[in-house]
């Protein structure tokens, strides 16, 4: 059943569908506009986007926001940007790690979502989890789709997690952040104009 935007969005931040096996209490955390131009597709928030209830709102985020050339008070607006993570609640705390976004989340809300988001002229796919969805036919790997961007430009840009985790990552692949960020940064100005 199609919704009104505004009512998918209320159901989506009421969601309890993964309420008996999350660590806390579900809170979805996304941002969309019906406007929007981005649409930056990350993992699942962390512990503090989950605390904040505001998403990349940790050095990942400064980080992301760096590579884009933009301002907190930039991203953090939904007519400008979409965040629509893998998973919308934080999954918890792993080995090595926050867990992977609940596999239930995607079935459940994505495709509603995109189809409202009919103004989106860039996305950005971040992490494994949102490659695999948003890429299908790549390759598996993060470092051979991000090797690959040019093949999805300009409208698809893969790229890797900008957690500080990913440090051993960017310093082995000096490429990203000398060939991909500065044309990452030139089409995130023209589509925000």
């Amino acid at each position: 059943m199609d919704l009104p935007f505004d009512e998918l969005i209320l159901q989506v931040r009421a969601c309890q569908i993964c309420a008996g096996v999350l660590p806390h209490a579900p809170r979805p955390v996304i941002q969309l506009s019906e406007s929007s131009k981005i649409l930056v597709v990350g993992q699942a928030p962390g512990r503090r986007v989950h605390e904040t209830g505001l998403p990349f709102n940790d050095p990942s985020g400064d980080r992301l926001r760096q590579w884009m050339g933009v301002s907190r008070d930039v991203f953090y607006d939904e007519q400008k940007l979409a965040i629509l993570p893998m998973g919308f609640c934080y999954p918890g705390t792993g080995k090595s790690g926050d867990l992977p976004p609940r596999p239930e989340c995607a079935p459940a809300w994505r495709q509603r979502l995109l189809d409202q988001l009919r103004d989106i002229q860039l996305t950005l796919v971040i992490g494994q989890y949102a490659h695999a969805w948003h890429l299908p036919g790549a390759p598996q790997a993060v470092t051979d789709n991000v090797r690959s961007w040019r093949q999805f430009w300009p409208f698809i840009i893969p790229m890797p997690h900008p957690s500080p985790r990913n440090n051993l990552w960017l310093r082995r692949n000096p490429w990203f952040e000398q060939d991909v960020v500065p044309e990452l940064q030139a089409r995130v100005g023209e589509v925000l104009g």
